[in-house]
């Protein structure tokens, strides 16, 4: 009987390990930014990109989406999109 409970509990702890590794994608994004926020880090970006994106550029700091998705960690700031300037009227 010890033996069964046993094997019960060991297959029991991965499905409940897994079922609370899967986090969607934009709250893993925001708690990573806290993170780095707290810890003083400025001037990055967080893209989320399909897991098997091989033209991202950045370090992984966390996979989301069931594992098919992750996030991509980017020292710098974005890229600020600025308004084209009117010429000038003489």
């Amino acid at each position: 009987m010890k033996r069964l409970t046993a094997v019960g509990v060991l297959l029991f702890v991965p499905v409940c390990a897994h079922a609370q590794a899967a986090k969607p994608c934009e709250e893993l994004k925001t708690e990573i930014a806290a993170k780095l926020d707290a810890k003083g880090v400025k001037s990055y970006t967080l893209t989320i990109v399909d897991k098997d994106d091989q033209t991202a550029e950045g370090k992984v700091v966390g996979t989301c989406g069931g594992g098919t998705k992750k996030i991509m960690y980017k020292r710098g700031a974005a890229p600020v999109e600025t308004p084209a300037k009117e010429a000038s009227k003489p």
